[in-house]
């Protein structure tokens, strides 16, 4: 009589990832990373070109009516770019829930040097303001976004800023730089945000500029920075220009109405005080000392 042996498809997956870890662990320990090369490797790829380095970051801004706070961050391209570079990494994401109003994306880092691993996790709505569900095609693109920055989170929870510090403020410098001329790239960003529907005026009440030729580079680079934001879904063109601006506007708006109401209460106390000064003070007494004049 034949013994029938029964195999379990999630134990066998299991035993096949432990052994792919162990074996690849086991080649990070033959193979360190070496600091020097990773941090010129990194500054290398980043710095290509102006487009590379401007591709780098992302720029959000918050704090409300006035927009007081910007932040600033690393994009996804940076965060593929110092894991490429960093090596001796696992990185995986993947969606793990959809509950009709938000998807969740999970993103795994493991470096298998340090024996280090994060688990991080992302939500993006996907229902429109109205409360609508997104459509099929829609919720792929969400979760997409979603799983790379989840990536991006995870990775960058990894590697220490204290090490990537050293080359982002050179990579910086390149996506300042000026291989286009500044009329150039300020053109480019203009016709950029119209297609998103954002108009050159909004653009430059954004800013807080009068007038385009105000917009010089650190001003293209936010642009850019916030354009990568909007590509990679950390922001949209809502949150970050429409919200924003209409509360700027309606602070503005009640701002000034403060104003005509407390000049117009000035204005009638001034009047009342004069009034009464004129009847209470004789014309033979001195209205600075209050002394009687002869």
């Amino acid at each position: 009589m034949s013994e029938i042996i029964e195999i379990k498809q999630a134990e066998v997956l299991q035993a096949i990832n432990r052994s792919e870890i162990d074996m690849q662990v086991s080649t990070a320990k033959q193979y360190p990373r070496n600091l020097p090369e990773v941090l010129n490797k990194i500054a290398t790829y980043a710095t290509m070109d102006t487009e590379t380095a401007s591709d780098c970051f992302y720029v959000l801004r918050r704090g409300g009516q006035n927009g007081s706070n910007t932040i600033e961050g690393l994009s996804v391209r940076m965060a593929e770019i110092i894991a490429g570079a960093w090596g001796n990494l696992r990185v995986q994401t993947r969606i793990i829930g959809n509950d009709g109003k938000t998807v969740t994306a999970q993103g795994i880092c493991h470096d298998l040097e340090t024996n280090v691993a994060v688990s991080v996790e992302v939500k993006r709505r996907i229902t429109d303001k109205y409360g609508k569900t997104f459509s099929e095609d829609m919720q792929v693109v969400t979760g997409n976004a979603a799983s790379a920055i989840a990536f991006r989170n995870a990775v960058l929870k990894i590697v220490p800023k204290a090490v990537t510090k050293r080359v982002i403020a050179d990579v910086k410098q390149v996506a300042l730089g000026q291989s286009l001329d500044l009329e150039t790239s300020r053109q480019n960003m203009i016709q950029y945000f119209a297609k998103l529907g954002v108009s050159e005026e909004l653009l430059l009440e954004y800013l807080g500029l009068k007038k385009r030729e105000e917009i010089d580079k650190e001003a293209v680079f936010e642009l850019r920075a916030t354009a990568n934001a909007i590509k990679e879904g950390t922001t949209t063109v809502e949150e970050s220009f429409m919200k924003p601006i209409q509360e700027k506007r309606q602070a503005a708006e009640a701002k000034k109405k403060a104003e005509e109401a407390k000049e117009k209460a000035l204005a009638a106390q001034k009047r009342q005080g004069k009034t009464a000064k004129t009847d209470e003070v004789p014309e033979n007494v001195d209205k600075e000392t209050g002394e009687i004049k002869q």
